[in-house]
Order: structure tokens, then sequence, then C-alpha cells
């Protein structure tokens, strides 16, 4: 019998599909985002003789009983059988495992794949201490941000094989560039493994007979928006073709213990293009943020089955390629000198991990015409709603009348502040401008500042404060609830503890309650 159409409705959102419409997904509880698709289905039921799975794991079918596997713990046989009902997951003919035999029985070579010098040290912290073997690693970020600069790095560095002892096969997929362009790339970023080979292919069947042909220990695919099954519905970049390519992916890298990392476009929004299923295939999830004119890059963990998501890493970008930055926050100081600023500047202790990072934050204050209205509002580098709940706390509980004022702020280096203990730096650079008094030069903040105008304390202070220390900062304002029982070793900057943002006001900028009352005007 003939092959007939059938209508099925896929969630844009988690990547579930249903024979019906409906207003909310069932699965992830997302409004309004079931897409109608047109899918071929054999009424002969040749399509269930092909196994479950969907087009994802027929792809894969053939993978791992024809090429060397590179996880030592599964036999081809058991791949075999693997394939034959689509899915990575073996039977353990001895049945379920306590912790201690489980623990006993996995095999220490399987573990992680180290990379060295500083760039591979700085991507092992976000990743957890290397690349896991078998693990499907997403990164996303801006275009233009450095992501395939960053994993063309990755590539050269685990070909080489520094560290693992031989050198091996790596393989370099990209669906957006040719192979001379990418060849020109390494070029100029210093990259020239022999053992690194380029391929330029949108088609998965294909890479999935380049990956059998080479057995490389990684394969970077740039990017998984461009990408297509021929067995799959939709065209490259839709739901169903995402979520099938990288099942399939998946299923690769868990059969045969080759490490492969996905490049994700991602929305205005800034999340990953494509279905939310897609975060939730993959081991780990990446995020490299920063801007395009700026030099600084962080690449985040988001999700990391592998270790923990509290670390950063810290590159800036140069003309070799992606390069390692080991002091963040002298990198971000280093064009501050002992000179005052013509602009009210607070610095800001912040953690990125358990990494503590100075940042500078400036503040401009204007007075608007009169009968103008009120004044504008503006930030870059932080959250707008932070920043007008920060403003609303110093006109009501520091009796600053900042409200015929247009106020910006700025976050220098490009940084986005997503921590509130740069609130008390904020403020104090706000104020600053307002008063016109300097900041000393010599003076950190570090705090949450709540409705009623109190500081509150924030995690690891002992961090923070060594961290200003060594950067020469001699004081360090922090609220008065953070040192209590605070031992800290000789040396350390002078800490000056205040309850409230006008204290901390007050003891800073040298004024008296008188200068906070008195209004500007045009």
């Amino acid at each position: 019998m003939g092959k007939k159409e059938k209508t099925i409705y896929v969630c844009s959102e988690c990547g579930e599909d249903f024979l019906q419409w409906q207003g909310q997904c069932p699965a992830c509880k997302q409004w309004n985002c079931l897409k109608r698709f047109k899918v071929e289905n054999d009424a002969s039921g040749a399509a269930g003789k092909k196994g479950g799975g969907g087009a994802g794991a027929r792809a894969v079918a053939g993978i791992g009983s024809d090429m060397e596997l590179r996880k030592p713990d599964v036999t081809s046989e058991e791949v075999r059988g693997v394939t034959r009902r689509g899915s990575w997951l073996t039977d353990t003919k001895g049945g379920p495992q306590t912790l201690r035999e489980a623990k006993s029985s996995k095999p220490t070579e399987w573990n992680r794949l180290p990379l060295m010098g500083p760039t591979g040290a700085e991507m092992s912290r976000v990743l957890g201490g290397g690349v896991s073997r078998g693990s499907l690693i997403l990164v996303g970020g801006d275009p233009g941000v450095g992501k395939s600069t960053l994993l063309l790095q990755v590539a050269g560095l685990l070909a080489d094989g520094k560290g693992e002892g031989d050198a091996a096969p790596v393989l370099y997929v990209s669906g957006e560039e040719s192979v001379p362009q990418i060849c020109g790339r390494a070029e100029r970023m210093g990259v020239e493994s022999e053992t690194l080979y380029l391929f330029s292919a949108t088609k998965l069947e294909v890479i999935l007979d380049s990956i059998m042909e080479l057995n490389p220990r990684a394969v970077i695919i740039d990017s998984i928006q461009t990408v297509y099954l021929n067995d799959a519905t939709g065209s490259a970049g839709s739901v169903i073709q995402v979520r099938e390519c990288a099942n399939a992916l998946l299923q690769v890298a868990k059969r045969t213990g080759m490490a492969i990392f996905l490049v994700g476009h991602v929305t205005k929004a800034g999340d990953i293009a494509g279905p939310r299923v897609l975060e939730h295939i993959v081991d780990t999830v990446l995020y490299m943020e920063g801007e395009r004119l700026q030099a600084l890059r962080l690449l985040r963990g988001t999700k990391n089955r592998f270790g923990s998501t509290d670390e950063v890493g810290v590159f800036k970008m140069a003309q070799e390629g992606l390069v390692a930055v080991s002091d963040p926050s002298g990198f971000l100081l280093e064009d501050r000198d002992g000179n005052e600023s013509p602009t009210p500047v607070a610095v800001a202790a912040l953690l990125e991990g358990t990494r503590p990072i100075l940042v500078e934050i400036q503040a401009l204050c204007s007075p608007v015409p009169q009968n103008a209205g009120s004044g504008r509002r503006s930030a870059v580098g932080l959250d707008t709603e932070r920043f007008n709940l920060l403003l609303a706390v110093l006109r009501k509980q520091a009796d600053l009348k900042i409200y015929n004022q247009d106020i910006y702020l700025n976050v220098i280096g490009g940084l986005k502040l997503s921590e509130v203990a740069s609130d008390l730096a904020v403020v104090m650079a706000v104020a600053s401008s307002f008063l016109e008094k300097p900041i000393p030069r010599d003076i950190a903040f570090v705090g949450e500042v709540g409705l009623g105008g109190e500081l509150r304390s924030v995690r690891l202070i002992e961090s923070r404060i060594k961290g200003a220390s060594s950067l020469g900062f001699k004081r360090i304002v922090t609220p008065k609830s953070a040192v209590v029982g605070l031992k800290l070793p000789e040396g350390m900057a002078e800490i000056i503890p205040c309850a409230t943002v006008k204290e901390a006001i007050l003891r800073t900028l040298d004024v008296t309650e008188k200068d906070l009352k008195v209004s500007k005007s045009a």
C-alpha cells in the first residue's frame, strides 16, 4: 500500500507531538505553542519494522557495530542489540547494581579528556575538569560572540592530545562555512594540528558516515540548526529536525564514548533557538556572553551533568582567537590609575562562580529643564527594573531629590550585572554624581539593598574582601550584618560596616544630612 499523509502538532517549547491541536501543551503547560506539520504515514507498517526511537534512532542504526568503540565497557554485540531497539541504553545482564558495585566497575580511563594551556584550563573550569567522554555539549550565544572560534581552538587542543597521550582525529563539521573559510580562520588563530579534520556538510547521514570512517576522539557540529535528516519532517532548523538530529548525535556520543559539541543559535530573547527539549537532551549547556564591540567574553554553564554550574570562564577576543583572562579583575580595572576620575565611579566586589571579580560602575546625573517633566533613566549592563528600584530607594530612604534628573548608568567592560551584591555600588555611583562628591579611589563596595534602604549580606563575603584587598583597595563598605563574627587575616582592607544606604553615603562621601536634602534645579 502507498504512503499517506497525516497531520501532527508539535510543541515549539518542549518538542512533544500530538495528534490533535490544543491551546495548552499537555507536556510543558505552555500556551499557543503547538505548530502543525504534515508527515508521511506508511500504511504498510514499514515504519514499525525500522524500530522505535524516531528518525534520529534509525539514522544511527549502523553506528557502533561497524566502528571501534571508544567506550570500553560496551561490546559490539551489545550495540547491535541496541540499534534494533532504537536506544543507546544497554541491558545489564546482572540487573540493578549497588552504588559501590557501580563505582568499582566504572572504567577510570573513560572519565575526562584534558584540555591543556590557559584557554583549555578556562574551558575545563566551566566543564568541571575537562571534557567528559561520551558527553553531548551545547554551546549557545549571540552571532559573532566567538562560539565557533572557541570550539575551533578546543578542537585543536583535543586533536593534539596533550595530556591524553597520542594525537587522535577530531572532526569539525560546519554547515555555515566552507572548508577554505575554516582553514583560513584556523591559520589566523595558529591551530595547526595534523589530526584535525574539517568538513562542510549539512546532511546528517553524510556526517554520520564520516564519523564511522574516522572514529574521532571528538566531533564539533556548527551548528545544530543547519543539519537535517532525510527521514525527518521539515526543513533544517525546524522543531522536529532539531530534535531528531540531536537525538541521533546523543546516541552516537553514548554508544561510542566520543565527545560531541553542538553550536546553537539564539533567539532575540537570548534563548537557544529550537525546541526546549534540545536543552533537556544534551548533557551540558554553555552560554557565551559579551558585546561584539567589547573584548571581554564570559562562558557560563547553565546545565552540567558532570560538574557544577557555578564556575565562569573569562576570555578576551584577540587576533589569535579567544585568550584566557587569568585575572579578570585586573583586566577590568587596567585603565584605573591613582588619579580622580571625572565621572563618578564605584567599584563592586562581585563573584562569578567562586572567583572574585571587581567591576567599575559609572553614573551620570544631569538636571532636566524646568517644566520638562521627570528625568530619563538609562542603564547599560544592569536590568532596568532593578535600576529603577534602586533609584526609588535612594529617593525615599536617602532623601535624594533625584526626580528631576536624567540618570545614566554604565558597567565598564560590557559586563551584565546579575548579582544583587552590586546594588550598593550602583546607588553609591548615582549618589556621588548627584551630590558631586567623588568616591575615594581606594574604596570598594559590596552588599544588597532592600526596599527599606537596609543593607543585606551576600554570600562568600570573605572571598570578596580578599579579592579587593589583593588589588590594592584599602577600604571596603559592607553590610553591618555581614561582618558579625568575621575573622580576616592581617593585611586585609579596612572594613566599613553600614546598616543602611544613607549611612554608607554619609560615611563614604563625607557629606551631612543637610547635604542629602538639598534639591538640585536646572
